[in-house]
């Protein structure tokens, strides 16, 4: 199928530093995208909380406004 030559050609460029200098780098990089994957995927997602049911508050009572007929202090006697 090949001939000689063309073995040859192909050893010495699967051989050679460059090409396996980025195929050490590719099985590291690829190693690393696999365990930081693993570990998001284990992480248990975010639960939320219940928010609290805000408590009601009593409406506010209106101070009685003192009249201009009865004292200052809006007192009755």
């Amino acid at each position: 199928m090949f001939s000689e030559e063309i073995r040859k050609l192909l050893f010495q460029v699967i051989s050679s530093w460059q090409v396996l200098a980025v195929t050490g780098v590719l099985i590291i990089y690829i190693f690393i995208v696999n365990n930081v994957a693993r570990i998001y995927h284990r992480r248990p997602h975010r639960i939320e909380m219940p928010k609290k049911a805000k408590q009601e508050q009593p409406p506010e009572t209106p101070v009685p406004q003192a009249s201009a007929e009865t004292d200052e202090l809006g007192l009755e006697e």
